[in-house]
């Protein structure tokens, strides 16, 4: 099995043994799915508020909830020789309506059976999640696109050159909804977010099991995890099992279009930036990037302008001039290179320093890199982050999406 393991994060060297769960009785599906998403629609107001918990009905029902007691949370590592031991383990806990969390290329995933409103509800409750912001759907195979979404006729076409191109990978493709896909995945749109995860545990669970719904495995609007001990400090105590797989290999989540067709031809609609870059889907097609305004419907995941943002605040600096270090404060400083013309390091006695791309400069290093260097970051105990900006071009776009989203969180 292919794992790589980066030298940005350390797996765990102990290999735990899941405990094996009860089944516990599941209530009616749809009721729940009407109720939450009822929820949703009938506050309105909440897409542009506050981050609030809508859920609180259901948190009785849910034996993972923040507001219950903590549970023992397993790590099992994925070893080698009998990393399908790891499958077995996340699919029967997937069959019960229980939560896991599972590696992917790009960040850890929790997942959650797709087509199961309770289940997923639990995603929302463990993560904090509002429920307006919608989920993305894994699947295990190509073929199985047609039970969780359907292909217009006129875009087909399209979405199968996509497909060929990009599947298995991180690109995630917004779709009409199949009738299967409960509302509270789509958050009550009607379009479903959809990708094939090239990573072998995430692409295994969801070929064993069918199509899964997973997140990021990390509270809602805080780093996403590209490590299982990343996902234990985040979510220890809260669920069930995490299946150690290694660092991630992208560190960012993936690029999620909505293809289109338009009277002048075929487009994509950039919704979030990722490993896939821009310029990659301009060899398939036209690319038109989706700004999000205040107060406009989330289409897909990662659209909030505060998100992946560290507890401490954090600001990006292009120019020495913008930042003015204050007598007794703790700053630390996420540079690019860590040396260089435009590099910050010397602008102040920094008490913690993080490089995404030590010396290299290489825009693919600092993407896997960049959740990693926050997290230790924000560990440091500082007033503040000061980053600096890289190129805007290839998955450098991706790197400064997360930055000013991380920046928007304390603003």
């Amino acid at each position: 099995m292919p794992f790589k393991a980066y030298p940005t994060e350390k797996r765990a060297q102990k290999r735990v043994r899941p405990h094996r769960w009860e089944v516990r009785k599941s209530t009616h599906r749809k009721e729940i799915d009407e109720a939450l998403v009822g929820n949703h629609r009938r506050d309105s107001a909440l897409r542009n508020g506050p981050l609030q918990d809508h859920l609180t009905p259901h948190l009785a029902k849910n034996p993972f909830s923040c507001k219950s007691p903590p549970v023992d949370t397993q790590l099992l590592v994925a070893d080698f020789e009998d990393w399908r031991e790891t499958v077995t383990e996340a699919v029967a806990l997937l069959e019960q309506g229980e939560v896991v969390a599972l590696p992917t290329e790009t960040v850890y995933g929790l997942a959650a059976c797709a087509f199961n409103a309770e289940a997923v509800a639990k995603i929302f409750e463990v993560k904090e999640r509002p429920s307006f912001d919608p989920l993305i759907v894994h699947i295990g195979r190509k073929s199985d696109l047609e039970k969780v979404a359907v292909v217009p006729e006129e875009i087909r076409e399209l979405v199968d050159e996509l497909i060929e191109a990009h599947w298995p990978g991180a690109l995630t493709l917004v779709l009409p909804k199949h009738e299967d896909i409960p509302d509270l995945v789509t958050s009550g749109l009607p379009t479903v977010a959809v990708r094939l995860s090239a990573h072998e545990i995430m692409c295994e669970v969801a070929k064993v099991h069918g199509p899964i719904a997973a997140p990021s495995a990390n509270r809602y609007g805080r780093i996403s995890p590209t490590s299982a001990q990343a996902v234990m400090d985040e979510l220890g105590g809260r669920i069930p099992l995490i299946i150690d797989g290694g660092a991630c290999r992208d560190g960012l989540e993936s690029t999620i279009i909505a293809p289109t067709m338009t009277e002048k031809g075929p487009v994509l609609r950039l919704l979030r930036p990722g490993p896939v870059s821009k310029e990659d889907l301009r060899l398939i097609a036209k690319v038109e990037r989706v700004r999000n305004k205040p107060g406009a419907t989330v289409e897909a995941p990662g659209q909030r302008a505060s998100h992946y943002a560290p507890a401490t605040p954090l600001m990006i600096v292009t120019k020495p001039g913008e930042f003015v270090p204050e007598e007794g404060k703790k700053y630390g400083l996420l540079t690019y290179r860590g040396s260089g013309g435009a590099c910050l390091i010397d602008l102040t006695d920094w008490t913690a320093t993080q490089t995404l791309s030590p010396g290299k400069g290489k825009l693919s290093e600092a993407a896997v890199r960049l959740f990693y260097c926050l997290r230790q970051l924000d560990a440091a105990g500082l007033d503040l982050i000061v980053a600096e900006p890289v190129a805007n071009t290839g998955v450098g776009v991706a790197i400064m999406d997360r930055l000013k989203r991380a920046a928007a969180a304390h603003s």
